[in-house]
């Protein structure tokens, strides 16, 4: 009990000035992530006390969550806290055990700030989408005493038998994906999105962070290994499909050993490193997905988000003498699904709009296939994809080159907005798409993005399906 730091706080710095010079310092890009952090640090200045929303930075994994808390604490001159909550599956972890039990000891709250020595840190909670659940508790709901400001000035921990003050500490929260957070506790938080870097974005953060920082945990100088432009885009598009920069630090690293190995042997070797010498070092390239060409009628290129990123799927539908059965395989999950099974429906519903002989869905059985098995597959955006693929397929009309979309539909025909519109597109853009329909909800979405990562691409808006079916297909 005396161990705990009970009004022991550090004197906050809220030079605004200051905490962009750090934020921009150590962070490139995530423009709106900066601007809302200062805003928030604006806000608890003028009210000088620490009741704001507790902020959750919401993307996957490597672009810079938990550093970027730490970065939020230099700025502010307060102690950094991190706790990692996967697997935490145990109420007592937070709210600590009873002191009738055998091994009691406090919450991993009380426990941080023990350590900290203070009452005010700037506290991570890593991986809050992965607290566990069992069967006889819940630590989601513990964690909303913690988080919620009007209940955690008085939060109780059962080994202390006492209320203690958390309403000073800065929680920040960080998530790769929010379905498995509980309602109540994603409504405690702000949520800040974290979007994929692209290619350009990773250039600047690999010669302004990445290197400089690797070369100086290797302890060699600037000139004991040179890498050009063009080089480091072969690393990024060959070696790290990722939407961090996580893998990228990785390759850098193995390709520093390799000059660490030699200086350290006394031999000579290549300071600038070239293509060869990376393929060498590396091992083979695995080329990113690429648009296949348009050779086949039914095969679409549609576009998907991921926890890691966006990326581009092919769907192929095929027709074979039969009964007008459909099939489905690709390891879809039962939304992909429901949209063929909708798409097919709207095709039999309009068949003249789209120029298809009503015989051949009596005659002939249709297959949907979306390749790469093994991986599982699930998501409304497939809709339009699917739909196109289907009527590619019964007129025998192939479609237009370099063409990628994403969207879903009802069974009025309407294309529906889908999200992770900057994701797909910068996996269209790796991909060499040129073109791209969207629904026309989507097109604030566009205004959102970069002008610099849309060069080269053409966007075409729709309302209903006709549309789609009009621009795409020859």
């Amino acid at each position: 009990m005396l161990d705990l730091p009970w009004y022991k706080y550090t004197q906050d710095n809220f030079d605004l000035n200051r905490a962009k010079k750090i934020l921009n310092k150590n962070h490139y890009g995530i423009e709106n992530v900066k601007k809302r952090i200062i805003e928030h640090l604006a806000v608890l200045k003028l009210k000088k006390d620490m009741r704001a929303p507790i902020l959750c930075l919401y993307g996957p994994p490597g672009v810079g969550k938990t550093s970027l808390g730490k970065s939020i604490a230099l700025a502010l001159n307060r102690k950094y806290l991190r706790i990692s909550l996967g697997g935490v599956h145990d109420e007592a972890e937070i709210r600590g055990h009873r002191k009738t039990y055998i091994g009691a000891m406090l919450g991993r709250m009380l426990q941080s700030i023990k350590k900290a020595g203070t009452s005010n840190p700037v506290f991570i909670l890593d991986e809050i989408d992965k607290l566990g659940i069992s069967h006889y508790n819940d630590p989601a709901a513990a964690m909303l005493e913690v988080l919620d400001p009007e209940q955690n000035m008085n939060f109780y921990d059962n080994y202390l038998e006492l209320n203690y003050d958390l309403s000073q500490v800065m929680f920040i929260a960080t998530a790769n994906s929010l379905s498995p957070i509980s309602p109540p506790l994603l409504d405690r938080m702000e949520i800040i999105e974290m979007n994929d870097y692209s290619v350009e974005e990773k250039i600047k953060i690999f010669k302004k962070h990445i290197f400089p920082k690797q070369l100086k945990e290797h302890c060699l100088k600037h000139n004991d290994l040179l890498i050009g432009i063009k080089q480091i885009e072969k690393i990024i598009e060959s070696y790290t499909r990722e939407a961090g920069v996580r893998n990228l630090e990785k390759c850098i690293t193995k390709l520093i050993r390799y000059a660490v190995t030699n200086i350290a042997m006394g031999k000579e070797y290549k300071k600038r490193l070239t293509i060869e010498l990376i393929e060498d070092i590396l091992g083979p390239p695995q080329d990113p997905t690429r648009y296949e060409g348009n050779d086949y009628p039914g095969v679409v290129t549609g576009l998907a988000w991921t926890n890691i990123g966006g990326d581009i799927l092919f769907i192929e539908s095929s027709l074979s003498k039969g009964k007008g059965e459909l099939s489905i395989t690709g390891n879809l999950g039962e939304i992909m699904k429901e949209s063929a099974t909708i798409a097919l429906q709207y095709i039999k519903a309009h068949y003249e709009e789209f120029g298809v002989d009503p015989k051949m869905f009596e005659e002939y059985n249709v297959h949907i296939h979306v390749p790469e098995g093994a991986v599982p597959k699930d998501g409304p955006s497939a809709g339009v994809t699917m739909l196109t693929s289907l009527v590619s397929s019964y007129t025998n009309k192939k479609l237009r080159p370099y063409i990628a979309m994403t969207g879903e539909i009802t069974l009025r025909g309407k294309v529906l907005p889908v999200g992770g519109i900057k994701e797909k597109i910068l996996a269209a853009k790796r991909a060499n798409i040129k073109e791209i329909i969207l629904s026309k909800g989507n097109q604030k979405d566009i205004k959102e993005i970069n002008p610099d990562y849309l060069k080269g691409i053409t966007f075409k808006y729709v309302n209903n399906m006709n549309e789609v079916i009009n621009i795409a297909l020859l």
